[in-house]
């Protein structure tokens, strides 16, 4: 993967998803569409499979699923919960709140444990709140939070939620490929990620892997449930095949950014995502922005968000790096929309995008403030 660090973009998209892409990993979509119900599919889907377990570093069932991530973020809450059932949403921003917003629409009852946009998961408050909940079945956090370019740590919290016997649900949807989440070693009993993020794939697939622990959940589950019924996904897969018509384009590019993951190592792609997220930064930091995380320690190493200085307008910085400079970053979301700037740098980033990036956000904040 790291060899396609010299292309060259038009744009430089520095979202929290979708990544640019590779030419050799988009043009594979442009390969001749095959009978999903055949052999050459019933490969691609096996293969495919086989290598996001390696990468999710896990032995549980694991399904691809055709949907954006909140397709198999709704996944998580259908497939493993009763109506009247009571879970804990451990959240430090706009997507872990996401997962309350689901679970209310199916009439599941939510310990709502919110903590400070900026900060992370307190697992002394989380062990207080499983204790004070003595009926919850399962809880629910992020692993990296792009609303707010937080990273909770896992490991404390796994040990926190194993403790009790509770269902380990995880969105890592812009974590997994990009930072070290290691499904079975995390004892994590369900995990969601998406193919637009570090999988540096086009938007359009999702994937859930589910333990044996998850599964139990699911045979007393009576939450309605369809297109994202894990037990068709299952049987379907005994037979090489998906149960509705699958993104067959995107699971050929799929294919191709697997290999190279695989073929770059883990280790590696872990260590370049660092290493990339410690440059913005510390460049950031440098030309006088300040990180929004109120503790650098638990700062993404997929997005980073930084305080935009006051008097200043998100909009308007936004604005002229994209039609000036062709840079592309976000603002933040709900209350944060006019506070903070949310720059991606998950997937492929070259130190020639982090100076494109930086050069032009000195040149929108000098012609902002003038």
């Amino acid at each position: 993967m790291q060899k396609y660090l010299s292309d060259k973009n038009e744009t430089n998209l520095r979202l929290p998803g979708p990544v640019p892409v590779p030419f050799d990993i988009l043009n594979e979509q442009t390969k001749p569409l095959i009978n999903h119900r055949g052999n050459e599919f019933s490969y691609l889907l096996k293969n495919c499979t086989d290598k996001l377990k390696q990468i999710f570093a896990t032995d549980n069932d694991l399904y691809i699923t055709t949907s954006s991530g909140t397709g198999v973020m709704e996944a998580s809450i259908s497939n493993f919960l009763s109506e009247g059932d009571e879970i804990i949403v451990a959240s430090v921003g706009w997507f872990g709140d996401r997962f309350t917003e689901i679970a209310q629409a199916y009439n599941v009852k939510v310990i709502n444990l919110s903590f400070s946009h900026g900060s992370n998961i307190n697992c002394i408050d989380l062990e207080e709140c499983i204790k004070k909940n003595p009926k919850a079945k399962a809880v629910y956090v992020t692993h990296n939070e792009t609303s707010t370019g937080v990273q909770n740590n896992l490991s404390d919290i796994s040990k926190i939620v194993t403790k009790y016997s509770l269902l380990f649900v995880v969105d890592g949807i812009s974590s997994v490929a990009s930072v070290p989440c290691e499904t079975d070693k995390l004892k994590i009993d369900v995990l969601i990620s998406a193919s637009q993020k570090g999988w540096v794939t086009p938007p359009g697939l999702a994937f859930i892997s589910v333990s044996k622990k998850a599964w139990n959940y699911h045979k007393v589950s009576s939450l309605p449930k369809y297109y994202f019924d894990i037990s068709q996904y299952k049987n379907y897969f005994k037979k090489g095949q998906p149960p509705f018509t699958p993104a067959i384009g995107v699971m050929y590019s799929l294919d191709k950014a697997l290999d190279l993951l695989i073929e770059e190592t883990m280790p590696k792609v872990y260590e370049r995502h660092k290493k990339v997220a410690y440059k913005i930064r510390t460049k950031l930091i440098e030309i006088g922005f300040e990180l929004f995380p109120d503790d650098e320690n638990h700062a993404s190493d997929t997005l980073t968000s930084v305080k935009i200085p006051k008097e200043t307008s998100t909009k308007q910085i936004i604005e002229k790096l994209e039609n000036k400079y062709n840079v592309i970053i976000s603002a933040g979301q709900g209350n944060l929309s006019d506070k903070i700037l949310r720059i991606g740098h998950l997937g492929l980033v070259s130190d020639a995008e982090i100076d494109w990036l930086i050069e032009s956000l000195i040149k929108s904040m000098e012609k902002e403030n003038e």
